[in-house]
């Protein structure tokens, strides 16, 4: 069920859920997620289960501010600090030390936990009324944080409005309704566990701006291993990722305009449903029996922002193969080619 998030009642409502140990669609700035209560073991294998997610593969924790990182962080190196000043409310992920015996089912039981603290309004609204309620009574204990993945079947396109999470699990989940998301892909996500930070995943916010933020260089996933020092697990980290049911090809303009021209370009037929989609800044697809053409953005922010709904709406369409121009060569849209490189695999 949808319940718009501009009602009162409606995150009173949302409210009850969590603290009942159920869970919940939640919109946030990046995509939906699907939310529990991070301290309730019990309540987070659900969302394991819902996803078909693997038990071990953590959960990034959702907090309404810093004051809430010390109930599950054990150390929180100064960089780190300087980090959530900065970006905190927003799309950065922070991977610490975690406490012992807290939030061990959103933590996968690894040592680490990934904490954020989301910027929409919707979900500092539900995150502050949660935490807050805890002095109505004795019984009533804070919710301090709310581990939430993105609201999909694991592996699968990441939701970016209410109806993608409805779409996914059906009319029985409680569902609060932010309108699309601003931001449009998962966080970035930096490892704080190494005495400098360690790009796990990219996102809206980038290395350039981290860097300049705390004072260190960077280091990628791929030179942590490069010196025998596995990365800690995290989410969306996975190889294959973010995929469509469609098999998704990354094309060079060149290939992408050679590919199309080989299809030729018969006259649309109400009969014939498009098996190609083609997803390009700067490759032009006439219509045709073959081909479904949506124009890519010019820039990251906006491409950002309507991928995945991009993507959803392809499988929709019942393409088979979606056709994806290469991206530029610039930092700022290393968080989209992230997202098509996995979906790609």
């Amino acid at each position: 069920m949808i319940l718009p998030a501009s009602a009162p009642e409606s995150i009173a409502a949302a409210a009850d859920q969590i603290r009942a140990g159920k869970l919940l669609g939640l919109p946030t700035e990046t995509v939906y997620g699907l939310a529990a209560n991070a301290d309730d073991d019990a309540a987070v294998a659900q969302i394991f289960r819902a996803k078909g997610r693997p038990a071990d593969h953590p959960l990034i924790v959702h907090v309404a501010h810093g004051g809430a990182v010390a109930h599950y962080a054990s150390e929180v190196p100064e960089f780190a600090q300087k980090l959530m000043q900065a970006f905190w409310p927003g799309p950065l992920t922070l991977i610490l030390p975690r406490r012992p015996g807290v939030a061990n089912a959103a933590a996968g039981g690894n040592p680490s936990i990934g904490l954020r603290c989301p910027s929409h309004p919707v979900a500092q609204a539900l995150l502050t009324a949660l935490f807050e309620a805890a002095g109505a009574g004795p019984e009533a204990l804070p919710v301090w944080g709310l581990a939430a993945p993105s609201a999909n079947q694991f592996g699968r396109v990441s939701p970016t409005t209410a109806a993608h999470v409805q779409g996914e699990f059906g009319d029985d989940l409680l569902i609060l309704d932010g309108g699309a998301c601003q931001v449009g892909i998962e966080s970035t996500i930096i490892d704080c566990t190494r005495g400098q930070p360690v790009l796990l995943r990219p996102g809206a916010i980038t290395p350039d701006q981290v860097q300049t933020v705390c004072g260190l260089n960077m280091l990628s996933k791929e030179e942590l291993l490069a010196h025998a020092a596995p990365a800690p697990k995290a989410s969306g980290t996975l190889e294959s990722h973010y995929a469509p049911s469609a098999t998704v090809r990354l094309m060079t303009a060149k290939d992408l305009k050679t590919a199309l021209t080989l299809l030729g370009h018969e006259s649309p037929s109400q009969e014939v449903r498009p098996s190609i989609a083609v997803y390009s800044r700067t490759v032009r697809a006439k219509p045709s029996v073959h081909v479904l053409y949506r124009r890519m953005p010019d820039d990251a922010a906006s491409t950002a922002q309507q991928l995945f709904a991009a993507l959803r709406d392809f499988d929709a369409q019942g393409v088979k193969l979606i056709w994806i121009e290469t991206l530029p060569d610039d930092p700022l849209w290393d968080g989209v080619r992230d997202r098509l490189q996995r979906a790609a695999c």
